[in-house]
């Protein structure tokens, strides 16, 4: 790499990479800005049995990738060390130094910012275009997505309970989603009335709850939350309607081809189409 141009020599280095960290050389070229870093801590905790060690058993380059600097790609190769784990019965007598979670979580290629930059442009934008955009493969961006929920602290009012098969006609759990904020709260490992009751027990702050039409869920909604209104929700509303004209249409449409068989007459609606 050639020498480190004025505008880099010329930036803050705590304004390039995350704070933490203690940087140790940088370079550039074209297309990458190099940035080495390690940890400025001593010491790491072990994760096993928690106990401090400062011993180091080894070294190795964990390279991690940053927020572009002026449309350029940065890449952090942080110094990481292994270290000797000092506790007598503790069982692991090497372990790898963790890294802070706002920096970079365990095993990631990429530190938290950036990774939560990749998370709100996967929800803002969607598949394609993010991944055109920030030059991920589809199944990199679907992890991102999927390791970062978002939790908001505001009371959930309005769920949606349905089922949904782990193996169709063999096994089945139950999903709730908060209606508001479309998003799943939570997938619970059966469809039972007492699972249902006991989990919506737990959020009395619940007002509205939109199920199917059978009776399982009804039957918890009662007993856990007596003061919230239920609600047949739409697909079930429309699927159920469709089943019971489509049904009615098969009964009449019966009964023309039997009386048509008798040589019956046919209803005038249908003679005036020529049938």
């Amino acid at each position: 790499m050639r020498g480190i141009s004025t505008t880099v020599r010329n930036l803050r280095l705590s304004s390039l990479i995350p704070a933490g960290l203690v940087v140790e050389a940088i370079a550039e070229n074209e297309e990458v800005i190099v940035i080495t870093a390690r940890s400025g801590t001593p010491a790491r905790p072990c994760p096993l049995c928690r106990r401090v060690s400062s011993r180091v058993h080894s070294r190795y380059v964990r390279r991690v990738s940053d927020l572009p600097c002026s449309g350029t790609k940065v890449e952090l190769p942080l110094g990481a060390r292994r270290f000797d784990c000092d506790a007598t019965l503790c069982r692991r007598r090497i372990f790898t130094e963790r890294f802070d979670d706002s920096l970079v979580t365990e095993r990631s290629r990429r530190t938290s910012r950036l990774e939560c930059i990749v998370h709100h442009l996967g929800l803002a934008l969607g598949g394609r275009p993010t991944v055109s955009f920030a030059k991920l493969s589809n199944d990199t961006l679907l992890r991102v997505v999927r390791r970062r929920p978002v939790y908001e602290q505001t009371p959930i009012k309005i769920v949606g309970i349905d089922d949904w098969a782990y193996r169709r006609n063999h096994r089945y759990g139950t999903i709730v989603c908060d209606l508001e904020r479309r998003r799943i709260v939570t997938l619970l490992p059966d469809r039972e009335v007492a699972t249902v009751e006991a989990w919506l027990a737990d959020h009395p702050e619940i007002e509205t709850v939109s199920r199917d039409r059978g009776g399982g869920y009804g039957e918890a909604t009662a007993k856990a939350l007596p003061n919230a209104v239920q609600v047949a929700d739409r697909w079930h509303l429309m699927e159920n309607t469709s089943a019971a004209f489509l049904g009615n249409a098969r009964a009449v449409i019966f009964s023309w081809n039997e009386r048509a068989k008798m040589g019956a007459p046919l209803p005038w609606s249908l003679r005036a189409h020529g049938r």
